[in-house]
């Protein structure tokens, strides 16, 4: 068994309701996602929303860019609805963010949460105006607010005022480290001029997205200083495939470790054809990893070497891993606890033994050479050996005999 770790002491914040979710507060860090798909298209957009959703998104965040989203989300809102899909729905606002919530009240009362860039909220004189517009309203909804900085659209009246003090200070900082300054001043003098208007503190979530990993965590410890709102985390335009997960994963589990961060997001851009859910199980799977959630039974599996020429392990591994993933939306409710269920696929009789029996069930695979023969272990417990050409669908049978005995039990206890 693995040794019992000191739990991390993740930083106290305000806890924000956004529909049944909380965020901060000490409540579970929460995942989020978002579409691309014209929020116009309600068709499409309702469908991947309860993907997402399906997938274990707990907020999905939509685009509201012109007067077709803003008209098609309460629509957009009733379909999920009859699907029995309750995710709460996130408004992503730029530049006419103001006038689209106005002008569209249902709009306003169909979404869960506002996001505000405040780099992008107007300029000179409206851009003041044009932001508390849209804290009033948030107001008037009784509505969270994500006050997100992105280092792409930072408020560059802050960015000069800044490097104009900086020229005259006796010892300058680096422009690296003002522009680091700038996206924390802009999302905390922005909160702080939310709350005058008259925002709860605790409906205020702050984020500084950057798209590099140590810009990101610099700027997140600084922010993470300056007071005790909830913080979202995402490394903004991560990347595609291998480069994007690497990239986010790196960054957020940085900052999570030192206890910084209430919900994530990671923005992977997607592959022609691949499934936006991925997103989601990436930062699922960073949570699960680091020990603050569970999501869905991992499978632990060996990477192979030259005692395991054959490859029925790696295709047993991946068939289990997918199995248990996509059966999880069916399983939350009938099998609870069962996400924490740890399963074992190895490929030879160096390691797959033991690992096996740390798992709630595992089998050891033949290597090379190795007789054609695999043991399953139950909780520690070598219970079969499976053979012949059948041994991938003969475990499949036992981990759902497993889930059922064990899990189903509790479920009608």
């Amino acid at each position: 068994m693995s040794p019992v770790l000191d739990p991390i002491q993740r930083r106290k914040t305000l806890p924000v309701a956004v529909g049944p979710i909380t965020i901060g507060g000490g409540a579970p860090i929460v995942v989020q996602s978002m579409t691309n798909t014209d929020t116009g298209d309600i068709e499409s957009t309702v469908r991947q929303i309860a993907e997402l959703a399906r997938a274990g998104s707990e907020l999905v965040r939509i685009t509201v860019n012109h007067e077709s989203a803003a008209k098609a989300v309460p629509v957009i809102r009733d379909a999920l609805a009859v699907q029995g899909c309750e995710v709460p729905l996130v408004g992503d606002f730029h530049f006419n963010g103001h006038r689209l919530l106005a002008d569209y009240p249902e709009c306003a009362e169909a979404l869960a949460k506002y996001r505000i860039n405040p780099g992008n909220v107007g300029k000179g004189e409206k851009k003041d105006s044009q932001f508390a517009t849209m804290i009033e309203l948030a107001c008037r909804y009784d509505r969270p607010v994500r006050i997100g900085v992105n280092g792409g659209s930072l408020d560059q009246e802050v960015v000069v005022r800044l490097m104009d003090e900086n020229a005259r200070a006796a010892q300058p900082k680096s422009a690296e480290r003002i522009m680091h300054e700038a996206m924390v001043e802009s999302a905390i003098s922005s909160a702080e001029r939310a709350v005058q208007i008259g925002l709860p503190r605790d409906h205020i979530i702050l984020s500084c997205k950057m798209s590099g990993v140590q810009e990101l965590i610099s700027v997140y410890r600084m922010l993470a200083d300056r007071g005790d709102f909830a913080l979202h985390l995402g490394l903004t335009e991560a990347g595609m495939g291998s480069k994007g997960i690497v990239a986010s994963t790196a960054a957020l589990a940085v900052l999570l470790q030192e206890g910084i961060g209430d919900t994530i997001r990671v923005s992977l851009t997607p592959a022609p054809g691949e499934a936006r859910t991925r997103e989601v199980q990436v930062a699922q799977e960073i949570l699960q990893s680091m020990g603050f959630r569970s999501f869905a039974p991992m499978v632990t599996a060996c990477p192979g070497c030259g005692r395991t020429t054959s490859d029925t392990f790696q295709h047993l591994a991946q068939n289990i891993q997918a199995y248990l993933r996509d059966q999880m939306p069916d399983w939350r409710n009938r099998y609870p606890g069962v996400e924490r269920m740890q399963v074992a696929v190895m490929g030879c009789v160096v390691n797959g033994p033991g690992e096996s029996k740390n798992a709630n069930i595992g089998i050891s695979l033949p290597g090379s050479g190795e007789r054609p023969s695999a043991p399953v272990y139950v909780d520690g417990e070598k219970v079969a050996t499976l053979k012949g050409e059948g041994i991938a669908d003969q475990f499949k049978r036992m981990v759902d005999d497993y889930i059922e005995t064990h899990y189903g039990a509790q479920s009608r206890g």
